[in-house]
């Protein structure tokens, strides 16, 4: 089998053909180990996207109620489709996006979620508030995260018109409630094995 190694030279590319040997033995050296052996891998984690075992609170913003419903419900069937127990899963509304990171740390302080998920829409408007708003839910929900150690994810969808809007909650772009979701299981299951490793 051969691969393809891209090279960087000056402004244009170096195209070489080099057998899967020549490739790992070329990143050896690069990376300083002229012992490599082929046969020693690095351990790798990932989070599975199976719910059956997750606990997860979803924080829903009501400000742009007929967006953030959408959202909310494409993060409930996607929890339901990979397997999530309702009974684990918490849905917990809140006035705006501003709220979101102070709900959010309450919840993951309690111990009993694997991971907070925070649906919210900013439609930018015609003062400064738009960028103030954004600004301090995203810098409170991923604050969120780290100081308590429990993954918060970010699903709150900031743009300029209605239209970009309705995009992310389940039109041409996909569903940012979904994605949250997604993104909330995955990271929930690779935290459980992160801490298994000590």
């Amino acid at each position: 089998m051969s691969f393809a190694l891209v090279r960087q030279v000056g402004e244009g590319h170096v195209l070489k053909q080099l057998d899967e040997a020549a490739v790992n033995l070329h990143w050896a050296f690069i990376l300083g180990d002229r012992r490599y052996n082929e046969s020693v891998m690095p351990e790798t984690l990932e989070g599975e996207l199976l719910a059956d075992a997750a606990r997860v609170a979803v924080v829903v913003s009501r400000f742009n109620d007929y967006l953030t419903s959408h959202m909310q419900i494409a993060a409930e069937r996607t929890w339901q489709r990979l397997g999530g127990d309702d009974q684990a899963l918490t849905v917990v509304h809140v006035p705006g996006s501003l709220e979101l990171p102070v709900t959010a740390k309450k919840l993951a302080e309690t111990g009993r979620y694997d991971a907070v998920i925070c649906l919210g829409c900013v439609i930018r408007g015609e003062t400064d508030h738009y960028d103030h708003v954004c600004q301090q839910t995203a810098k409170g929900i991923r604050q969120v995260g780290t100081q308590t150690g429990v993954p918060c994810i970010f699903g709150v969808i900031t743009t300029d018109t209605l239209e970009q809007a309705i995009n992310r909650a389940g039109g041409k772009a996909g569903n940012q409630g979904e994605k949250a979701m997604l993104a909330a299981i995955e990271m929930a299951n690779l935290m459980k094995k992160v801490q298994g490793c000590g």
